[in-house]
């Protein structure tokens, strides 16, 4: 049996391994690695598929739900503007510096050590510890990958720096390339159908739209006109006018059904997604796991952040220590004594959590 020192200590040193081993998106080989022999070291046989690392704690039995702990081991690049060697873990004032400290590898650590805290013991439920790859860009070869090995999942917890209060449910992403279209002419005489006038009359109408639905907790959906682009030179009008939309979703709809919705408002903008797969997600309030949370003093919300719990089948919920806030940010952080509290809440919330089974 580890003691609660003890994992605190393999926590923070293995984080202080990850800071030093670059592990930006689709290159976390090093850090695979890493997870890989950790894991060894601590007498589990680890599965890898691509940069995606796996375990199971003692035999899996069919009859139990599952439950799996999840975080991600890559980053995003650092910013130009860091003072100090992104890579190079440091401790200052009881803050422990370096890339991925914050998002999310504090999350990982804490989850790793709450998963051998509870292997420990014979738990009513399966427990899987995943450490996936290209979160930061909802990679092909990240969680979707590697939940493809796995057995069947009837409860994630996503560690995210959430300050540890239970996000029970987050916005969806849907990038969509938009155009409206015009005729040419020059611009010296009355000719053509400017494509671009028609795409800003489209715009502000846009600015102005408000999906029907509202969710109980994440709002409205929200939609962002973040780029525009139209013509060939100065002397001729624009036959066409392309523009991007940031649209982030709720558990009103599904990403098709805010297209379709788009389409139908909008007849003269042609909408083309460029995907459909990262969807809102969301558990019940009265899941056993958010109850006990409740019960322990946290406050659930709903995030407006995307993470892998889009690309999740199964009931999630989002909780980690840190702060959204510091994330992807210069000079990015966590307090070590973040890691300890999210180590004794992770295994307090967990230890004999009676859930259902609901896989098929």
């Amino acid at each position: 049996m580890y003691s609660k020192d003890e994992l605190y200590y393999i926590a923070t040193d293995l984080l202080h391994r990850l800071i030093a081993t670059p592990s930006v998106s689709r290159e976390e080989g090093q850090a695979a690695q890493l997870l890989c022999e950790t894991l060894e070291k601590n007498r589990f046989t680890p599965h890898r598929i691509g940069n995606n690392v796996w375990t199971l704690a003692g035999e899996y039995d069919p009859a139990k739900p599952t439950l799996l702990l999840n975080s991600h081991i890559d980053t995003v690049k650092p910013v130009a503007s860091w003072s100090r060697n992104p890579f190079e873990p440091a401790e200052e004032e009881g803050r422990l510096y370096g890339l991925g400290s914050n998002d999310a590898g504090a999350s990982l650590v804490s989850l790793l050590a709450a998963f051998l805290f509870l292997a420990d013991s014979e738990q009513p439920y399966n427990l899987i510890f995943l450490a996936s790859a290209e979160e930061e860009v909802s990679g092909a070869n990240g969680i979707a990958r590697a939940l493809q090995e796995l057995p069947p999942v009837d409860l994630a917890i996503v560690g995210e720096p959430t300050a540890m209060q239970p996000a029970i449910c987050e916005k969806g992403l849907l990038v969509l390339d938009c155009a409206t279209h015009g005729r040419s002419g020059h611009a010296a005489r009355e000719e053509g159908i400017n494509a671009l006038y028609k795409a800003t009359e489209a715009i502000e109408r846009l600015r102005r739209f408000e999906f029907p639905l509202v969710s109980e907790w994440l709002g409205r959906t929200k939609l962002t006109v973040t780029q525009i682009e139209a013509g060939t030179q100065h002397n001729v009008v624009p036959d066409r006018c392309n523009f991007v939309i940031d649209l982030r979703t709720t558990d009103c709809y599904t990403n098709a059904q805010a297209v379709e919705i788009l389409r139908e408002n909008f007849p003269d903008v042609t909408f083309t997604p460029r995907s459909l797969r990262l969807n809102s997600s969301s558990i019940s309030p009265r899941h056993p796991f958010v109850r006990r949370c409740v019960l322990t003093g946290r406050e659930p919300f709903g995030s407006p952040t995307l993470s892998d719990q889009a690309l999740m089948p199964f009931p999630s919920v989002k909780i980690g220590p840190g702060e959204s806030s510091r994330s992807h940010t210069a000079d990015e952080y966590i307090h070590l004594d973040e890691i300890r509290e999210a180590i004794e809440l992770y295994t307090c919330l967990l230890d004999n959590l009676q859930f259902e089974k609901k896989s098929v």
